[in-house]
């Protein structure tokens, strides 16, 4: 990212004056524990070196402005009285939408210039939705606070879920509070343990010696508002009204161990509604036996977890299609490399690979000429290290 060039672009969208300041937030990736945020949950995200940034200058009208840099032409002015009427447009719902809940929930506000650059690949299952909701909430929030002559409250998993809530109620997708609460809260070296019901984390060290996470996109666009994201999680909320009958105490299904799970599963009549929940909590399952295993330092049992997770979502869950089901099975080819799985929601996007330090470029080449064979599209690659989670950027 270069200061100077989105210096130079703020300028010229937005007029000459004080220089702008700089905020980020990364994307992640979901080493294992997919699909069960929403369901309360524990996911297993890091954030990435790949980010949103956010070029920031206040204003003294009350008006916010959008510009990104990958969309020329595109420009967004709204003021902070009527943020309301941009619920659901095609650009801008997702800052705007965070004003909105900033605003909702009582934080200072000023209106102000943003000007977005991402190295994120859009719509490839590495949230880039959620960091550019970080990021722009973190701007605000600091930005509105020196004019208020206040400290800024960044408390960070109070912005994460403010920034869910923006996601589910401005922009219309149920998304669960993983993605931005990982962009929120990296940190490098490290992955992030989290019960998504209570919210409680712990920071993992990832010691993966001799081998690397290699991110492969699919390159098949996926967006959850136009996907069955939404569809998936009302079949996890209908499996658990069933299962109410035998545990009415329980709200969530990852509030379920696998084996009260099995002992209950005859309530759910509907094939469908029973794979899904079958996923859901031994999914739940994995995600701890994974983090067990790291700690153990046993890589191999990792791997297999990652591949179990995989299969799990393309025969119970049915979240995977044809691209991502041909990356993996191509990167389970390749000799030394013990796990591969899609990463996301699904639908397209990425899939995440622990690969051996000294086949990375092996790697690389030869699954993406087997995906191209199979599928016609050309992949991207990237290796990727755990990184620091939203800040502003003053050096």
């Amino acid at each position: 990212m270069d200061k100077k060039y989105l210096r130079e672009k703020f300028a010229q969208v937005f007029g000459e004056g004080p220089a702008p300041r700089f905020f980020c937030a990364p994307a992640r990736v979901n080493l294992i524990g997919e699909h069960i945020d929403y369901n309360g949950g524990d996911v297993f995200p890091a954030a990435l070196d790949l980010v949103t940034v956010v070029a920031a200058r206040p204003r003294e009208d009350g008006l916010v402005r959008l510009a990104a840099d990958d969309l020329p032409g595109i420009f967004v002015a709204c003021p902070l009285s009527k943020l309301h009427f941009f619920k659901g447009t095609a650009w801008g719902s997702y800052q705007l939408g965070v004003a909105s809940e900033l605003q909702k929930a009582g934080y200072p506000l000023c209106g102000c210039d943003l000007y977005f650059w991402s190295d994120i690949p859009f719509g490839s299952g590495l949230s880039s939705s959620a960091s550019i909701q970080v990021a722009t909430a973190v701007a605000l929030v600091t930005l509105g606070a020196e004019s208020a002559h206040t400290a800024p409250n960044l408390d960070l998993t109070s912005l994460a879920v403010l920034c869910q809530r923006s996601e589910n109620q401005f922009v219309g997708v149920n998304c669960g509070i993983m993605d931005q609460f990982a962009s929120a809260h990296g940190k490098r070296g490290h992955a992030i343990l989290l019960n998504c019901k209570t919210l409680d984390y712990e920071l993992v060290p990832l010691a993966m010696e001799g081998y690397a996470l290699v991110i492969g996109n699919t390159c098949k666009k996926r967006g959850l508002g136009d996907s069955k994201y939404n569809e998936r999680r009302a079949e996890c909320d209908e499996a658990m009204r069933l299962l109410k009958d035998a545990y009415p105490e329980r709200t969530l299904l990852c509030e379920l161990s696998l084996r009260e799970f099995e002992a209950a599963a005859h309530l759910i009549k509907d094939a469908v509604l029973y794979r899904r929940a079958l996923h859901v909590v031994s999914e739940n399952e994995r995600v701890r036996a994974s983090v067990a295993a790291l700690r153990a330092g046993d890589l191999k049992a990792f791997g297999a977890l990652m591949n179990q997770s995989h299969d799990s979502l393309r025969d119970l869950y049915e979240v995977t299609g044809f691209e991502l089901d041909s990356m993996v099975d191509e990167a389970r080819k390749i000799d030394g490399v013990l796990g591969a799985r899609m990463t996301g929601a699904g639908f397209g996007g990425c899939t995440v690979s622990l690969v051996p330090c000294g086949k990375v470029e092996l790697f690389m080449e030869q699954v993406g000429e087997r995906y191209y064979e199979k599928t016609g599209i050309m992949p991207a690659f990237y290796v990727t290290l755990p990184d620091d989670g939203a800040r502003e950027l003053t050096d």
